[in-house]
This record gives structure tokens, C-alpha cells and sequence, in this order.
């Protein structure tokens, strides 16, 4: 088991009732210190592999580690946080109370408690409404108590599910930098979300999961290899014939845009000295990288030719 990754998966696998395959055999990999997505349309079986990790659900098989322990080890639970997706805290109780007994769930010690539900109320933006009742919150108030619970304990590891759902664009923004504060620290965060955009803002790495196994994996980067290219706009007509012959393989596109198939800036000094050689105005250059959200398309429309079933998103 590698000392460098925070969770070490294989062969993750979890049939119902003995036909129904809610997770075909994941491997997955997330480093220490990083913030890792998880996404893939409904049924996909991110929530069986969250519960799984969180043994709240028996696999069918596991192998692998939790911060350098077998899954399902129970002491290493008391070294993770985790925010469950539509959670319930009782409406009874308020903010600060709801922070408290959880971090008495966690044996905090009484003032060690203490001080983190009024430090950690700060830092999810909910100073001023602590001592109110939860049954007055809003549902973005009650995500970013979840939030602030699931660090009550410090842990080493913080497992999210749907962290920004319901939450206003401000608090969403608070809620990255909240995450991207806990990275800073060597903290690993893990994240299944919808919200691509805001898993594209925040993510180190991200996996797809598809049909209940991994599609792809890694850096936005590595799933992007090849998918770039270079915008330029010109001013009047342009045709490839306009273009030194070794050049004309990784261009495309005409009269007035043309597309060069390389996200390398060197690559494109070439094509651009040929055009201005030959008068031709340079009105505008882009670098054009597919969105996490064109990849995550992109894998859902193979997955889907491939097994000839449709997801649902």
C-alpha cells in the first residue's frame, strides 16, 4: 500500500440481490493532499462506492486501502469526515449544538469542541446564525453546517457527497475556497458532485464512472490529451493553399478561422509567421480546451455506443 495515496481502490464490487451490478469491479487512486471528483449521471454507482468507503454498505468485494488501512477498518474512520448526501441534523437543536455533538460523536474533549464549532461556523460563513435553531435554515445554510461538521474531527480525510448542492453562487465560492484552504493543510477531499463546473474549478484529478466501473481518470489534462487545438481568426479569406506544404496537415477550417491541431504555443509560431508572410491579418489567436463537461459528454456518448445503453442524466 503506497504511503502517497489517501485511498488505494480495486476490484470494488457490489451486486443487489444477486443480479442487479450497482459497481463492476472499480480501481481508483487518489493522492494524498489533493481534491478528487467524482462524477457520472444517475444510477451510476457513486453513492454505493461513497457508502462502500464509508461502510455504510457491504461490498460484494473490496480490495484496497483507506489512508493506508483495509477498507471497512473502523479506527480509521475517526480520522475522516463525511458529509452525506441530503443529510437531516435534528431541528432542535442549533448550529453550534449540531457541531458539538457531533464532535462529542468523535470524543473531542469538551473545550477542544468547543472551539472548533464557533471556529469552523466562521469559516463555512455561519457566525451569525449559531445560535439559531436548524429548523430555521435555509438548505444552502444547512450544506454549509454539513460542511463544518464533517471537519469537526480534523480528519485526514474528507469524503463529500453533493457538498454545493442547493448553495447560492457566494456560497459556493466560499466553499472552494474552504476546500482549496483544507488542500493547503494536506488534507484530501473527496467529491461527488453534479455541479461539473464546480468540480473543473477546484479538482486536482477526477474519475467517470460509468455502468458502475471507472471510465477515465486523472488530471483535466490527461483526459484532454488531444483534444485541443488553436483558434486563429484572420481578416479576409484564407485557404490552405495559402500555407507552406508541410504545415497544411494541422491546419483546418476556412474562409476566416482556421483551427490548428496542437495545444503546443511553439507549434503554432510557424503557421502564424506563414500567414503574416503572406499578408494575411491576425485579428485573433485562442488556445480552445475542451471543458470537463465536453469530456464528461464525450465518455457518457462512448460508454453509450459501446454497451448500447443510454444513461441517465
Amino acid at each position: 500500500m503506497s504511503s502517497e495515496l489517501a485511498i488505494d481502490l480495486t476490484r470494488v464490487e457490489k451486486v443487489y440481490r444477486g443480479k442487479i451490478h450497482a459497481l463492476r469491479g472499480i480501481e481508483m487512486r487518489v493522492g494524498r493532499g489533493q481534491i478528487f471528483g467524482l462524477l457520472g449521471p444517475n444510477g451510476a454507482g457513486k453513492s454505493t462506492l461513497v457508502k462502500i468507503m464509508m461502510t455504510v454498505v457491504r461490498p460484494t468485494r473490496a480490495e484496497g486501502s483507506i489512508l493506508g488501512q483495509p477498507i471497512g477498518h473502523k479506527p480509521t474512520l475517526a480520522r475522516v469526515g463525511y458529509l452525506p448526501e441530503n443529510h437531516r441534523f435534528p431541528r432542535y437543536l442549533t448550529g453550534r449544538q449540531t457541531l458539538e455533538f457531533f464532535g462529542a460523536l468523535s470524543t473531542l474533549p469538551r473545550s477542544t469542541r468547543k472551539r472548533r464549532a464557533s471556529e469552523l461556523l466562521e469559516t463555512v460563513g455561519m457566525k451569525g446564525w449559531a445560535d439559531r435553531k436548524v429548523s430555521t435554515y435555509s438548505k444552502g445554510m444547512m450544506q454549509r453546517v454539513g460542511l463544518a461538521q464533517a471537519m469537526m474531527n480534523d480528519p485526514d480525510l474528507i469524503v463529500l457527497d453533493e457538498p454545493t448542492d442547493g448553495v447560492d453562487p457566494v456560497g459556493r465560492h466560499e466553499i472552494r475556497n474552504v476546500l482549496a484552504g483544507l488542500r493547503a493543510r494536506g488534507k484530501t477531499v473527496f467529491i461527488n458532485s453534479h455541479l461539473l463546473s464546480e468540480l473543473e474549478m477546484v479538482c486536482d484529478r477526477v474519475a467517470i464512472l460509468l455502468g458502475g466501473m471507472v471510465s477515465r481518470q486523472g488530471t483535466l489534462e490527461e483526459l484532454a490529451l488531444g483534444q485541443g487545438f488553436y483558434e486563429v481568426q484572420v481578416a479576409g479569406a484564407f485557404s490552405n493553399g495559402d500555407l507552406p506544404a508541410e504545415l497544411k496537415p494541422m491546419v483546418t477550417g476556412a474562409p476566416d478561422t482556421l483551427r490548428i491541431s496542437t495545444t503546443e504555443p511553439a507549434e503554432v509560431q510557424p503557421v502564424l509567421d506563414a500567414l503574416r508572410s503572406r499578408g494575411i491579418v491576425i485579428r485573433r489567436v485562442q488556445l480552445i480546451k475542451p471543458t470537463l463537461e465536453d469530456l464528461f459528454m464525450t465518455a457518457v456518448k462512448d460508454h453509450q455506443q459501446r454497451t448500447g445503453v443510454g444513461a441517465k442524466l
